[in-house]
């Protein structure tokens, strides 16, 4: 079993220096006698997680809620397997293409259009846990083909492999898969690798 040591920190760098931004919406029912507004009929909550150290976003944790003895209390917990590959792993560079189809691309150029490509290609996967920078695209009859560059973190080559492979949202080619080191420390702390 793993102790928090071993995943509650940055995977780029390693700091402990973490911090939760929450961002809360709300609509809560009005007591029509006392004005009171604290009984929810919908609440959405959105928890990111950062690193104050290199800026990065930490999608291997999630904030967890529960309501104890009428109080709000808030945990940080790994966000399932992935922390594994994330926090252990090296960084991988690949050069790839995705072929989507076109109908999943709403705007292909543009200051949206890497956002898009990207979220076509790779979905959340390539947003918030993979670095990916789109090199160029083409449209091919019905579909566009999407030439990106990514930095992903995983144990092997295998897994790196396998992660690509199943975030891919289309047909996925990988033109080349290369070990980088992992990025400087923050904390002075040692990493494994």
């Amino acid at each position: 079993m793993s102790t928090p040591a071993s995943w509650l920190r940055c995977y780029r760098c390693w700091s402990h220096n973490l911090e939760v931004h929450v961002h809360y919406e709300g609509v809560l029912k009005v007591d029509a006698e006392t004005g009171d507004a604290d009984e929810p009929v919908e609440e959405t909550q959105e928890a990111l997680v950062q690193c104050l150290d290199c800026l990065h976003d930490q999608p291997h944790l999630h904030l967890a809620l529960r309501e104890e003895q009428g109080r709000r209390l808030a945990r940080l917990e790994p966000n399932g397997d992935c922390w594994e590959r994330m926090v252990l792993g090296t960084p991988w560079v690949a050069s790839c293409t995705v072929a989507v189809g076109a109908e999943d691309v709403e705007v292909c150029s543009g200051p949206e259009g890497s956002e898009q490509l990207t979220e076509a290609a790779f979905g959340e996967a390539g947003t918030r846990e993979f670095f990916t920078h789109v090199r160029f695209h083409q449209h091919e009859d019905e579909r566009i083909v999407v030439h990106v560059l990514i930095e992903l973190y995983a144990q092997s080559a295998e897994e790196a492999t396998q992660v690509l492979e199943n975030a891919a949202r289309g047909e996925l080619t990988i033109k080349s898969l290369a070990e980088e080191s992992r990025p400087p420390t923050s904390t002075g702390g040692e990493s494994p690798h």
